[in-house]
């Protein structure tokens, strides 16, 4: 399995509205933070993370792809080298 890639060091922070999303866990997505399919080809066996809001919501998305609470930020960024 391969590694995820750093997308970017800081969260994702955005306004959803309720619906059904799937986070980019791989970093190769050019749109990040959701998917494009790039795993597929770019990381194998990384595969997106569907998630759902029920309402319109602030969140702050992991762009470093560390998070222990996938999609959402955790501050793990902070303590990467």
């Amino acid at each position: 399995m391969t590694d995820p890639k750093i997308a970017q060091k800081d969260p994702y922070v955005m306004e959803l509205d309720a619906g059904k999303y799937f986070w980019c866990a791989c970093g190769h997505s050019a749109n990040q933070p959701f998917c494009d399919g790039a795993h597929v080809r770019e990381a194998p066996g990384i595969e997106p993370l569907e998630f759902e809001l029920t309402e319109k919501k602030q969140v702050a998305l992991c762009g470093c792809k560390q998070t222990g609470t996938p999609p959402f930020c955790d501050g793990t960024h902070t303590k990467l080298p």
